[in-house]
């Protein structure tokens, strides 16, 4: 008996060292979208009056875990009864991720003034008394929590995709760890994130100097760190999107492969240009296919558009 005790304890440290790895594993593919995800839900928060802001974060926080309740239990049943189905979602949601990504690009630069008129609404907004503040935080939360189903719907793809051919109860505690730690990780990042300027407004008015003056590099940061957030959230969207895209195709990941071994042979800075290349090559193909997919998608929207109004 004490044998089988020791082989089943055995059995489940190996389970769990597995699972530990794979875990791990599926954290870095998913990296593009976690950084996504805490720019978008950072601002998100933006315009909520300071003391509403920790329990706004919270609400959204709230329904990511419903989302993910929904998201990680489907996810396992497609593994389960349909397998063949897992590559398809992981493409489909490679190219969405691009295309989520060229779409800020586009929205930026190409549509400077809608984003400008945003901005100036909300401001308008927050300084008129007659706006019900509760039902514009409301609706804050809800458009959080609808994002954050699509980034976690990509996150759990994702995640799967690596774990494809693991057993069963591995993909269940691969996908729940990656579900929890995930939640727990971006939101108190977030929470950490908007209150920045809070702790360094409250520093910088204490009498220590040192303080003061750790404080007043927390106002300046906080701003920068939100922009920073942004654009390498966009370009790891390129980088895991493309990767995906690449690997999903066995002769496009062929390529990725030839070329960082033709790098490796250049003198002096082979092993450096080994690395890089495949990241270089999958941020240019998630460029280009977010380019292509946001092209389809505008055309679309046009005929429709179109459409509506011949028939008005």
């Amino acid at each position: 008996m004490a044998s089988s005790l020791l082989a089943l304890l055995d059995d489940i440290a190996t389970i769990l060292d597995d699972v530990a790895v794979m875990s791990k594993v599926a954290a870095k593919k998913t990296a593009g979208v976690l950084g996504d995800d805490l720019a978008l839900n950072a601002q998100q928060v933006s315009g909520v009056n300071p003391d509403r802001e920790l329990p706004v974060v919270w609400a959204v926080a709230k329904g990511s875990f419903v989302n993910k309740a929904i998201l990680v239990p489907a996810a396992l049943a497609i593994s389960a009864f349909a397998p063949w189905a897992v590559t398809p979602l992981l493409m489909i949601g490679g190219a969405f991720l691009c295309f989520e990504g060229a779409e800020k690009l586009a929205h930026k630069y190409l549509h400077k003034e809608e984003e400008s008129a945003h901005e100036q609404e909300l401001a308008a907004a927050l300084a008129d008394e007659s706006v019900d503040m509760v039902a514009l935080e409301k609706d804050k939360i809800k458009g959080a929590i609808r994002t954050d189903f699509i980034l976690s719907a990509e996150i759990i793809v994702i995640s799967l995709g690596t774990v494809a051919a693991a057993t069963f109860t591995e993909r269940v505690m691969v996908l729940t760890t990656i579900a929890l730690v995930m939640t727990v990780g971006v939101y108190g990042l977030v929470a950490g994130i908007v209150k920045l300027d809070d702790a360094g407004l409250y520093l910088s008015k204490r009498d220590n100097g040192g303080a003061r003056r750790f404080g007043d590099f927390l106002l300046l940061m906080a701003p920068k760190l939100m922009k920073t957030l942004s654009v390498l959230g966009t370009a790891a969207m390129f980088m895991v999107g493309g990767s995906i895209l690449m690997h999903g195709v066995h002769a496009l990941a062929e390529i990725v492969e030839g070329a960082a071994a033709a790098a490796g042979t250049v003198p002096a800075i082979g092993g450096v240009l080994k690395a890089v290349t495949p990241t270089l090559i999958d941020l240019v193909a998630g460029l280009v296919a977010g380019a292509v997919v946001l092209m389809v998608v505008t055309v679309i929207q046009k005929m429709f558009k179109r459409d509506k109004v011949v028939a008005h």
